[in-house]
C-alpha cells in the first residue's frame, strides 16, 4: 500500500531502499523507547509509537502477516502507554505514592513491636 503510493509519486523508491530505511528506523527508534521505558521514563512512549510505521512497512514489504498483526497489536499497547503516563490524573498517582509510604512506616512499626 505505502509502496505503491510511493512508486506512484515522481519520487521512485525501491523496496529494497525503503525496507532499508524501515530496519534503520526499527532500530534507531526502538532502542530509544525500550531504554527510556527501562528508566521508567514516558517519552519511551512516544518513540515506541514513532518506531511502529517503520515495522509495519517492514512486515508488508516482506509480507510478514505475522509480524504485521503483531505490530498493530504493539501500536495499541504503545497507545496505552502514552495514554496512561501523559494524560491519567496525577492526584491519583501521587494518593498511591502517599499510601505506599504510610503503608512502609506500618510495617516497620510492627516489625519493631
Amino acid at each position: 500500500m505505502i509502496y505503491k503510493y510511493i512508486k506512484n509519486s515522481r519520487m521512485m523508491i525501491s523496496k529494497e531502499t525503503l525496507d532499508l530505511i524501515s530496519q534503520i528506523g526499527i532500530a534507531v527508534f526502538g532502542i530509544i523507547a525500550i531504554i527510556l521505558v527501562a528508566q521508567k521514563n514516558k517519552w519511551g512512549f512516544v518513540f515506541g509509537l514513532i518506531s511502529q510505521p517503520f515495522w509495519l512497512i517492514s512486515s508488508y514489504i516482506n509480507k510478514q502477516w505475522g509480524i504485521f498483526i503483531l505490530s498493530i497489536v504493539y501500536a495499541g499497547t504503545w497507545a496505552y502507554g502514552f495514554y496512561k503516563w501523559f494524560y491519567t490524573d496525577e492526584k491519583r498517582d501521587l494518593r498511591s505514592k502517599f499510601n505506599q509510604k504510610n503503608l512502609r512506616k506500618t510495617k516497620k512499626q510492627f516489625h519493631k513491636q
